[in-house]
C-alpha cells in the first residue's frame, strides 16, 4: 500500500485548505483512516478519523472546522481545512492500519500566519 499526500501549503489565518491522501496498491476505502499532524517540538496529535462505516471523529481543536472524508471510488481520504489557525501550523499526515501493518503517507506541510 502506498499513501500519497497532497494539499498542504501556505494560507493566511482564516483561510482554508483541504488535504489529500491517495491510496494505492490495495483498496483501504472499507478502513479506518486517520490524520494526524505533528508540529515543530510537539508531539504527533490525531486530527481526524473515519471509520470503515463513515463514522468519523475529530481533535476538540478542530472540531466544526475541520471534516475527514473518504472518497471509496478514488481510493482517497480528504482533509477539509477551514477557518485555519496559526495553531494549525504542522506537518499533517494520513494514516491506515491494513493487513496487519501500518501505513503512512510521506505528510504535508501546513503554515498558517496571521
Amino acid at each position: 500500500v502506498q499513501l500519497v499526500v497532497s494539499g498542504g501549503g501556505l494560507v493566511q489565518a482564516g483561510g482554508s485548505l483541504r488535504l489529500s491522501c491517495a491510496a494505492s496498491g490495495a483498496i483501504v476505502s472499507n478502513n479506518d483512516m486517520r490524520w494526524y499532524r505533528q508540529a515543530p517540538g510537539q508531539q504527533r496529535e490525531l486530527v481526524a478519523a473515519v471509520s470503515g462505516g463513515g463514522n468519523t471523529d475529530y481533535a476538540d481543536s478542530v472540531k466544526g472546522r475541520f471534516t475527514i472524508s473518504m472518497d471509496n471510488a478514488k481510493n482517497t481520504l480528504y482533509l477539509q481545512m477551514t477557518s485555519l489557525k496559526p495553531e494549525d501550523t504542522a506537518v499533517y499526515n494520513c494514516y491506515v492500519y491494513f493487513s496487519w501493518r501500518d501505513y503512512w503517507g510521506q505528510g504535508t506541510q501546513v503554515t498558517v500566519y496571521s
